[in-house]
């Protein structure tokens, strides 16, 4: 471990060297500095670094992935707006295949360096730096309706827009399931937002609904002249990465890790279904959405320094007035629809098609699935799990990023599963194809083809 650390660290010292005076965030520090040159400095040289930064990030999904668009024929997203993207887009190793990598052990597979690189955790964009990178469409909406700027000067969003969730995603309410999509097609905003739910939601649901849609100063996003956006700004809202209660695949790092080298992609999940969950954050197991929501207001969005949080403009939500009336709004987001799906999470097998049943059959035997995604707690079991993975490969840094073992992870749930793209904590699964190539061999399930085509036919009908 000792050994390990090292390692990160002088990575992490090169990458300092090499990125200069852009950002001056030490990568093995525990508190974020105070930044060193003035803030004209600092814009000029992220801009000049910026096309070199996207074209490397760009050549490292591209030796990855198969990004081009795919969809499956007939199948949509909730909203009926978005095809859902289809097939294996993680690129195996030359000369590998599914079959061979399947009956090899894990250190052999990490010996040879046969672990695709699709399924190694993925880097941000810009991990030096880190912070949020929100995609195109919600920078252009948000711009529109509320003339807020989420665009940064030093990187931009990096996946393709086939490949990530419909927008403005549907949202479904536990109050008024009879009414199905409540946004009316729109992204809810502070200017739209009372419009579109008076008289569904109650007083203090409504209340919620707004700190929600309130900017805050965040890392990134703020009046500081270490901001990474051209003009001082107000911030971001929680409703900015889950918009709409679901997500938009905006990413940033996680706050649970240092050296900042090591700090892990986080992909931003679903609100979706909350109101069934115990446990909230990848990894920090917070034990109530109202810890949750107070917590990532007090640390700046995710970034998990208070000591910078203070100094940039800090919400400090009323746990009583505030924190409990935000919770209150998220607690009655539903999932969408799933007319094949029995009370108790089963399929009906008078309207699942043989591929479905078949895939449920393995979901809950061979593919071993249901061991953490259980269908009658809404298909997850309140836990973390770690898979392990360092089994199978040997990290190696890659766009400054140091890869350290993922840890346990929380189960995330697998209702409306087809609406999520992309995948895993970190979003390094782009399709559901490639989270059962991925789950098939470290969990060593050796499943067949058809098995694991049944496998994700069955997942899209949950």
């Amino acid at each position: 471990m000792r050994k390990c650390l090292g390692i990160v660290l002088s990575v992490s010292m090169a990458v300092l060297a090499v990125r200069g005076s852009a950002d001056p965030l030490p990568a093995d520090a525990t508190y974020r500095p105070l930044p060193t040159l003035p803030f004209s400095a600092v814009k000029a040289a992220d801009e000049a670094q910026k096309a070199a930064v996207m074209a490397r990030q760009k050549a490292l999904l591209n030796t990855r992935y198969d990004l081009s668009n795919r969809p499956i024929p007939g199948v949509m997203m909730s909203g009926g707006r978005k095809p859902v993207q289809g097939g294996v887009r993680v690129k195996l190793p030359a000369g590998a295949t599914w079959e061979s990598l399947s009956q090899m052990s894990p250190r052999e597979i990490k010996e040879k360096g046969l672990l695709p690189q699709g399924f190694q955790p993925l880097p941000h964009v810009k991990q030096a730096s880190g912070g949020q990178v929100f995609p195109q469409l919600q920078i252009d909406e948000i711009d529109r309706q509320e003339q807020r700027d989420l665009r940064r000067f030093d990187v931009d969003f990096d996946l393709p827009d086939h490949l990530t969730p419909e927008f403005p995603a549907p949202i479904f309410l536990t109050t008024h399931p009879h009414l199905g999509d409540v946004s009316r097609g729109q992204l809810l905003t502070l200017t739209n937002f009372y419009e579109i739910l008076n008289g569904i939601v109650t007083p203090v649901q409504m209340e919620g609904m707004r700190l929600l849609l309130t900017p805050f100063p965040q890392e990134e996003f703020n009046q500081t002249e270490d901001r990474k956006v051209a003009l001082p700004s107000r911030g971001v809202s929680c409703m900015d990465c889950h918009a709409n209660f679901h997500s938009n695949a905006a990413f940033h790092l996680t706050p649970d890790i240092r050296p900042q080298a090591s700090r892990f992609r986080l992909d931003s999940t679903s609100l979706r279904g909350m109101f069934n969950q115990q446990i909230h954050g990848s990894k920090r197991s917070l034990r109530s959405i109202e810890d949750f929501t107070e917590f990532e207001q007090r640390t700046a969005y995710f970034n998990g320094d208070h000591v910078s949080a203070t100094r940039k403009g800090a919400h400090l939500p009323d746990r009583t007035n505030q924190v409990a009336m935000m919770a209150q709004m998220q607690n009655i987001i539903d999932f969408p629809p799933a007319p094949k799906l029995e009370v108790f999470g089963r399929l009906d097998p008078a309207r699942a098609t043989p591929q479905e049943l078949a895939g449920e059959r393995l979901f809950h035997g061979k593919a071993r699935c249901a061991e953490c995604h259980v269908p009658a707690k809404g298909f997850l079991d309140h836990q973390m799990h770690d898979l392990k993975l360092e089994r199978f490969y040997r990290s190696v840094s890659v766009n400054d990023f140091v890869p350290l073992p993922d840890g346990p992870i929380k189960t995330f749930t697998l209702r409306g599963i087809k609406d999520s793209p992309p995948y895993m904590h970190d979003g390094r699964l782009l399709t559901l194809a490639d989270t059962v190539e991925f789950f098939n061999l470290v969990l060593g399930l050796k499943l067949t083809q058809p098995e694991k085509e049944a496998l994700t036919s069955y997942m899209l009908a949950l």
